[in-house]
């Protein structure tokens, strides 16, 4: 039987907010303590990595990623992102099982190499 994964992406007025790249970022960073790091875990460019992480504190009310205090250097996440990490795998978690019979359903009729 074919695997089939459900991916999601949340969208803001027609507009990429969060999908699975933004989160994995956000863990990485909650992770490593640093933007830079987390873009390496990632294979992506420090760059890329900034321009998400502005992208993302530029739509939110308050950031989800800020410099850590004490001027050593590095970045976490804000309790507002700690917040829209647990919101984001809570709506996964119950997408997933609201289409999990459809899904398997669908499954079965592929047949993808």
């Amino acid at each position: 039987m074919t695997d089939l994964r459900l991916t999601l992406r949340i969208d803001a007025n027609g507009k990429p907010l969060l999908g699975h790249g933004k989160i994995r970022l956000l863990e990485q960073i909650e992770e490593t303590g640093s933007i830079s790091a987390a873009a390496r875990a990632m294979g992506m460019s420090y760059r890329r990595a900034w321009l998400l992480v502005e992208s993302m504190n530029g739509v939110f009310v308050r950031p989800l990623v800020a410099a850590r205090p004490g001027g050593g250097g590095g970045a976490g996440l804000s309790d507002d992102g700690r917040r829209v990490l647990t919101l984001y795998r809570e709506i996964e978690r119950l997408s997933r099982q609201a289409v999990e019979a459809p899904l398997a359903e669908m499954a079965a009729m592929c047949e993808v190499p």
